[in-house]
C-alpha cells in the first residue's frame, strides 16, 4: 500500500498523485495519531492518500493498532476472531507476529506468515492481521498478543494485548439426596460439578418446581427452614417437615450452559415412639435372659476345674522279687553276688 500526504485537507496538486482527484472536504477523520488529525481514503487498491488538518506533512508515519476487544468471550468449541487492525502504516509486507502469553510464558501462535503452535490446525490468519480460531477449547483461555514490525515506519513497531477467556458448560453434577429421614431432624443434600467456567451455580428443585434462595420470601415455602448455598450446591434443612418429602435434583449453570442430575427421592418419617419402646425392651430382656442363663451354668458347675494343687499321686505297690529294704527302702547284695 502506497501513502501520499497531502498538504491541506482541501489542496491537493495533481502532480501529487498520478490520478484525478475530487475535493476531500467534508470526509470525516476519526482518528488520532500523536496529536494530529488525520484523513485516509483510497484512490485506488494501491493509492491511499493522507491529508492533515493542519497543513503539516510528517516526514513518515507511524505503525498504529487497534482491537475492537481487549476482553474476549468465547463458548467451548464454538469459533472466535482476535482482531488486530492496523490503523496506520507505510511499509509494505509489515511482519506479522500472534504470541500466546499463558502463565507468564510466551509462545509463537503465527510466525513466519503460517499458524505455529497451539492454534496449529485450527486457525487462520485473516486481513489485516486478525487471528480467526475455528474451534476454542479451554486450553486456548490465555493472553494474546500481535505485534507488527514496519521498518519504513518512523515508529516502526506497535502491539495489541487481548484476553480471551473460553466459557466451559457444565457437566452433570453429582448429586447425594438422603432416602429417608426423620420428621424434625437436620440433614443436608449435596450438588458439585468441576468442569464448568466460570465456576457453575446451583439451583435445587424440588417435585419439579425451583426452590426460591430464601424460603420467607415465598408464600408457599415460607414454613420451610432450608438454606442453599448457591456457589458449594449444598441444600441443608434445619428440622425436616413432611410437606419436605418428594423428589429432588440439583442443576448447575453458568454463562456456557447448564446441567442437572437425575430426580432422586426423599421420605420423611414420623418419630414411632411405640417402635422405639419395643425395640428397647428387647433389647432388655435379650440382655437379661443372656445374664440367667450365664448364672444357671454357673451353679451347675459347668465351668468348676479341679486345683492345681491337688496331689494325685500313688506310689507303685511293692514287688516280691524288688531288692529294696521293706524298713529302709535301700539296696541289699544278694549272696550270688561276687566281687
Amino acid at each position: 500500500m502506497k501513502f501520499i500526504v497531502a498538504k491541506t485537507p482541501c489542496q491537493m496538486a495533481a502532480k501529487d498523485i498520478e490520478y484525478k482527484y475530487v475535493n476531500p472536504c467534508g470526509l470525516d477523520c476519526s482518528y488520532y495519531t500523536e496529536g494530529r488529525l488525520y484523513c485516509r481514503f483510497a484512490v485506488d487498491a494501491n493509492v491511499t492518500v493522507v491529508l492533515t488538518n493542519n497543513g503539516h506533512v510528517p516526514s513518515s508515519l507511524a505503525v498504529i493498532l487497534r482491537t475492537t476487544d481487549k476482553i474476549v468471550w468465547a463458548n467451548e468449541f464454538e469459533p472466535i476472531e482476535l482482531t488486530c487492525l492496523i490503523e496506520s502504516i507505510s511499509t509494505n509486507n509489515p511482519r506479522i507476529e500472534w504470541k500466546k502469553i499463558k502463565n507468564g510464558v510466551p509462545s509463537y501462535v503465527y510466525f513466519q506468515n503460517k499458524i505455529a503452535g497451539d492454534l496449529e490446525h485450527r486457525a487462520q490468519l485473516r486481513e489485516p492481521a486478525n487471528i480467526l480460531i475455528f474451534n476454542t477449547t479451554r486450553s486456548d483461555t490465555a493472553e494474546y498478543r500481535c505485534e507488527v514490525a514496519a521498518i519504513d515506519d518512523q515508529r516502526d513497531f506497535d502491539e495489541i494485548l487481548i484476553s480471551l477467556a473460553v466459557r466451559v458448560k457444565p457437566v452433570v453434577p453429582r448429586c447425594s439426596v438422603p432416602e429417608a429421614v426423620t420428621v424434625g431432624t437436620s440433614t443436608e443434600l449435596r450438588c458439585l460439578e468441576n468442569e464448568g467456567f466460570p465456576a457453575s451455580q446451583y439451583r435445587w428443585f424440588h417435585n419439579e418446581e425451583e426452590l426460591p434462595q430464601d424460603p420467607k420470601n415465598s408464600p408457599k415455602f415460607v414454613n420451610s427452614s432450608y438454606s442453599i448455598n448457591p456457589d458449594t450446591g449444598g441444600l441443608k434443612f434445619r428440622r425436616v417437615r413432611k410437606e419436605d418429602a418428594g423428589e429432588y435434583y440439583c442443576q448447575a449453570k453458568n454463562d456456557a450452559g447448564h446441567a442437572q442430575c437425575p430426580p432422586q427421592m426423599m421420605e420423611v418419617y414420623d418419630v414411632d415412639i411405640l417402635g422405639i419402646f419395643l425395640k428397647s425392651f428387647a433389647a432388655v430382656a435379650v440382655f437379661f435372659c443372656l445374664a440367667a442363663s450365664i448364672c444357671h451354668s454357673f451353679r451347675r458347675g459347668c465351668f468348676h476345674k479341679k486345683g492345681h494343687n491337688e496331689n494325685n499321686y500313688s506310689w507303685p505297690a511293692q514287688n516280691d522279687g524288688d531288692y529294696r529294704d521293706a524298713d529302709e527302702g535301700h539296696f541289699r547284695h544278694k549272696s550270688s553276688f561276687v566281687i
